[in-house]
């Protein structure tokens, strides 16, 4: 069947079902036509026998899921009449629309020099999930990716930290040297794919390629396996790796490290790393976004009378912030540059909470100290404006 049948012909309206028709639908819809119009019910009916063919041609792509898909994909693209096909008149779209020949697009994509690397083919083999049919030589085929976790300290997370990842991945199996076949045979291409890893099939004027079912993309055929890795030329090994960490991580964060995954195939690229970290609590210090934070404790004398209070850093070193009198608790204080780093260079802010202390007990004298306190600010309700009274 030429591309110009895949595209122009309904296979819906051939069976005379909706778009979105369910699969039971469409096959109750074929065999009510095909009892109608099947030629040993019609003998010596050429119409009949034409219409058979139309609905078994129909039936066939739609009972199919993926050629279903291909199908709608199909139509959609080229189902406005922006696309000229070889041979119609016309072409062009009723509002003066694109014009373009679909016959020399896929001739340039069939053809030879700069032409042939790509095209239309290309563009369909990735709209269709497939790719074309290359030369009898194995495909690379890139590295899986490895994910691992590790924890680290609020410290390290802030300054950055490399440590060593002990880690188990898939590589290539050192009994059989990646190979999968047994000491002293070797494996064979496929002859299904010719050991390309992948098998094409036409669907109406489209070359589609799948993995090869019979090697299973590999592009080889193991006919005596590796008692070790059982003919997949793999094997989970343990290693490890030194491993950076950046400056700034936040707890819950992914780190990917290119090609530090497991190695590619055939001389494909190997995958990545994928580090999830865990962050440790600080005793002292929490985290919001690029800013540290920190609570202080404060008398209330500091408090209502202002003064300096010396706070510690996470690098260990301490600063004076001055308390303006009548400092209420639950105030923030920004110390700048006292924070997390961020990805441009600069850093965050340490965010300080002040906080005032209630002492559990007091002492005789500072009891009497409080006592005329009361007295002496007797006039000021602090609650005034609730409206409750005292």
């Amino acid at each position: 069947m030429s591309t110009r049948d895949y595209i122009e012909k309904d296979y819906y309206k051939a069976l005379g079902v909706p778009k979105d028709a369910a699969a039971p639908e469409i096959k109750k819809a074929y065999r009510k036509l095909a009892r109608q119009y099947h030629p040993d019910a019609n003998k010596g009916d050429p119409k009949a026998e034409e219409k058979f063919k139309e609905i078994s041609e129909a039936y066939d792509v739609l009972s199919d899921a993926k050629r279903r898909k291909e199908y709608d994909d199909a139509r959609s693209l080229f189902g406005s009449g922006a696309f000229r096909m070889p041979g119609t008149a016309g072409g062009g779209t009723a509002g003066g629309g694109f014009n373009f020949d679909l016959g020399d697009l896929l001739g340039n994509a069939r053809g030879g020099g700069a032409a042939g690397a790509g095209g239309l083919g290309d563009i369909l083999g990735g709209l269709f999930g497939g790719a074309r049919r290359g030369p009898t030589t194995q495909q690379a085929r890139r590295g899986a990716d490895v994910e691992t976790e590790t924890t680290i300290s609020f410290d390290n997370a802030i300054s950055g930290v490399t440590l060593p990842l002990r880690m188990a991945s898939p590589q290539p199996c050192v009994a059989c040297h990646g190979t999968g076949a047994k000491a002293g045979t070797t494996p064979r291409v496929c002859p299904t794919c010719s050991g390309t890893g992948v098998t094409a099939r036409s669907a109406d004027g489209f070359a589609l390629s799948e993995p090869c079912r019979d090697c299973r993309g590999r592009g080889l055929i193991v006919d005596d396996p590796c008692p070790v890795c059982h003919g997949s030329g793999r094997a989970m090994s343990e290693h490890t790796m030194q491993v950076r960490i950046p400056a700034g991580v936040a707890d819950g964060q992914r780190i990917r490290l290119k090609g530090k995954g497991s190695p590619g195939e055939r001389g494909g690229p190997p995958g990545d790393l994928i580090v999830l970290v865990h962050v440790r609590p600080h005793p002292l210090f929490g985290r919001a976004d690029s800013n540290l934070t920190l609570t202080v404790p404060v008398s209330f004398p500091e408090a209502a009378l202002g003064g300096a209070v010396k706070v510690p850093t996470l690098d260990g070193k301490t600063v004076t912030l001055k308390l303006q009198p009548g400092t209420t608790s639950g105030r923030v204080l920004r110390v700048r540059g006292k924070g997390a780093p961020r990805r441009d260079g600069s850093r965050g802010d340490l965010l300080v909470t002040i906080e005032v202390a209630v002492p559990k007990s007091v002492s005789e004298k500072a009891k009497e100290a409080l006592e005329a306190y009361r007295a002496a600010t007797a006039d000021e309700n602090p609650r005034a404006h609730l409206g409750a009274g005292d």
